[in-house]
């Protein structure tokens, strides 16, 4: 791993711990924690239909700027739904990008603009 990747995923592990305690912070259960946290992939169901669908379906719930805009607005309106729903989105992404895993190319599912998942670095 390069050190501009270890950067991008020190960023992207805080992106997911800040998620998670805006979660906590505003009475979101720790139960239904974990479920949240895997309900944007939902999105790929896109790729039933084809590859360019699924990166499109994926991509709407897989970025930074949903979920500061739905945490933005869960703050000006005073929303928990709202503030719970973008703290899960931004964890979810943290998540995700901690993980090696980006933003998907209408190509395959496997290709991201983080690289070809399954592909060893360097190779």
């Amino acid at each position: 791993m390069t050190l501009v990747n270890g950067i991008l995923r020190s960023e992207a592990l805080a992106a997911f711990v800040a998620g998670v305690v805006l979660w906590l912070a505003n009475e979101g259960s720790a139960l239904w924690l974990v479920p949240a946290l895997l309900l944007p992939d939902a999105s790929a169901a896109g790729y039933l239909v084809n590859p360019r669908v699924g990166a499109l379906t994926y991509n709407a719930l897989h970025n930074w700027t949903l979920a500061i805009v739905v945490l933005g607005v869960g703050w000006w309106l005073a929303s928990v739904p709202a503030l719970l729903a973008g703290s899960i989105v931004l964890a979810h992404v943290g998540m995700d990008r901690a993980l090696g895993y980006g933003l998907k190319l209408p190509t395959s599912f496997q290709d991201t603009h983080l690289g070809r998942i399954g592909r060893k670095r360097g190779t």
